[in-house]
């Protein structure tokens, strides 16, 4: 069995991950241990301390959930109970560099849609990830 990262946004590429995995025998149900994280972009210093840091903690806690809650859910309708991790950061080095140290077999992410134009220009967080990981990244379209 592998032990597989799940980097989750929320976003139309994290269904469309989700479907992948379901659709794919060898990556789907318990065989697999599964790690779901999602990592929230820090907010600004000022902002963080204009509204102290038990708002800021409640509001990182509150995007992750909205994030976690549908995936999980759905994970558990195929016999799934993931671990969650929740980290705030830069996403795509904070989701890189937990996977290779946690000694993932590998990470499944959705990928963003950016055309190669844009990814050059402003950079992804799946070309950080990319950039950033040794651990084998699946990357779904």
């Amino acid at each position: 069995p592998m032990n597989i990262l799940l980097a989750v946004d929320g976003s139309v590429y994290t269904k469309k991950m989700l479907a992948y995995l379901a659709a794919h025998d060898y990556l789907a149900g318990s065989v697999h241990q599964y790690t779901v994280m999602t990592v929230q972009p820090a907010l600004p210093a000022r902002a963080r301390a204009a509204v102290g840091q038990e708002v800021v903690s409640q509001y990182y806690a509150e995007e992750a959930e909205k994030v976690m809650a549908p995936v999980c859910k759905y994970l558990a309708q195929h016999g799934v109970t993931p671990q969650r991790v929740v980290k705030v950061g830069n996403v795509g080095e904070t989701i890189a560099h937990f996977a290779e140290s946690e000694k993932f077999d590998m990470l499944v992410m959705g990928s963003r849609g950016h055309g190669a134009l844009a990814t050059l220009v402003m950079g992804s967080v799946t070309t950080q990830v990319l950039a950033n990981s040794t651990v084998p990244v699946l990357i779904i379209r």
